[in-house]
């Protein structure tokens, strides 16, 4: 099999896709949450004391709902996991503040990926969010997050890896282009990010999977050479691209499973329209403002995952 490179591609778009593919592969890396902190909450028990793999999750779910209802796209909602994720790995989160930290992951998503017109307003996420914070909670914890972060907000994603490979695939096959719908690999992309573990995964691998699992489906000799072509180049190796495309299977099945659309006991949540958002009076959102969060509390290899009172 040839390797995949300038001179298989089409013209100067695909040298360019093909240097924004190593662009990617250079920067992934850099913008990974770090494992062992992620392995830290993995490895906690459910409680209402501590950060667990389901709180986590929980809140990337709200994620979701607050992305729909903003009419944000799919970019703005995996930046604000990559943000939070980054950030609950890095530092030794309380459960009662999770709830700021996630808004406040999602408006700094927002303002560097959505136009301006977009963008909503820190009252109005606040309202819907039913976060229990004040505007003044968000401006400090976006300023604790970014120097956290160092500034650097603006990540390489598996959305990043996701489109490359789309367009470069479609850049080769002679296949209908509508044949691989990017829409449908994004919602697929969405679910994953709802579970913690496929933060560990690396972006070009994650990506990767989704497509060649939906490559399959399709039964097309063609796209999948391609796809080939494109695993080779990034120097995938097969142990891992068969371990991860393993549970991105399992969780694509149980995603779109009867069990996952059946009532569980989570309390009930007001959802309005923007329009009826819009016109709340003060006293239906007014909230309590969070006691102080503490800057500091890093997570130390040597150390249990633990919150202090």
């Amino acid at each position: 099999m040839k390797d995949l490179g300038a001179e298989h591609l089409a013209g100067r778009e695909g040298v360019q896709l093909l240097g924004l593919l190593n662009l990617y592969l250079e920067q992934e890396q850099r913008f990974q949450p770090r494992e062992k902190g992620l392995s830290l909450i993995e490895a906690t028990p459910e409680n209402d004391n501590t950060l667990c793999p389901g709180l986590r999750n929980a809140k990337v779910e709200d994620l979701r709902s607050l992305a729909n209802f903003f009419g944000s796209c799919t970019e703005t909602f995996v930046l604000a996991v990559n943000i939070l994720d980054r950030f609950l790995a890095l530092m030794k989160v309380k459960p009662k503040h999770l709830s700021c930290i996630g808004v406040c992951s999602f408006l700094l998503a927002a303002r560097i990926v959505e136009e301006d017109c977009n963008i909503p307003s820190t009252h109005d996420v606040i309202r819907i969010s039913q976060c229990k914070c004040t505007a003044s909670d968000i401006k400090r914890m976006e300023k604790i997050i970014s120097e956290k972060l160092h500034y650097e907000l603006e990540a390489t994603t598996a959305l990043n890896f996701l489109h490359l490979y789309h367009t470069i695939i479609l850049c080769h096959t002679s296949e209908r282009k509508e044949i691989l719908s990017l829409d449908k690999l994004e919602a697929q992309l969405k679910a994953c990010n709802c579970r913690l573990v496929f933060s560990k995964a690396k972006p070009s691998v994650l990506a990767l999977c989704l497509l060649n699992l939906e490559v399959e489906t399709l039964k097309s000799v063609e796209l999948l050479e391609i796809l080939l072509l494109v695993k080779k180049h990034t120097k995938i190796n097969d142990t891992e691209f068969f371990y991860w495309r393993e549970l991105v299977s399992k969780c694509l099945v149980e995603y779109s499973s009867p069990e996952c659309c059946k009532p569980d006991l989570k309390k009930l949540v007001w959802i309005v329209s923007r329009r009826t958002a819009q016109n709340l009076h003060n006293s239906y959102y007014s909230v309590p403002e969070l006691p102080t969060i503490p800057e500091g509390g890093c997570f130390d290899e040597s150390e249990s995952f633990a919150t202090s009172n």
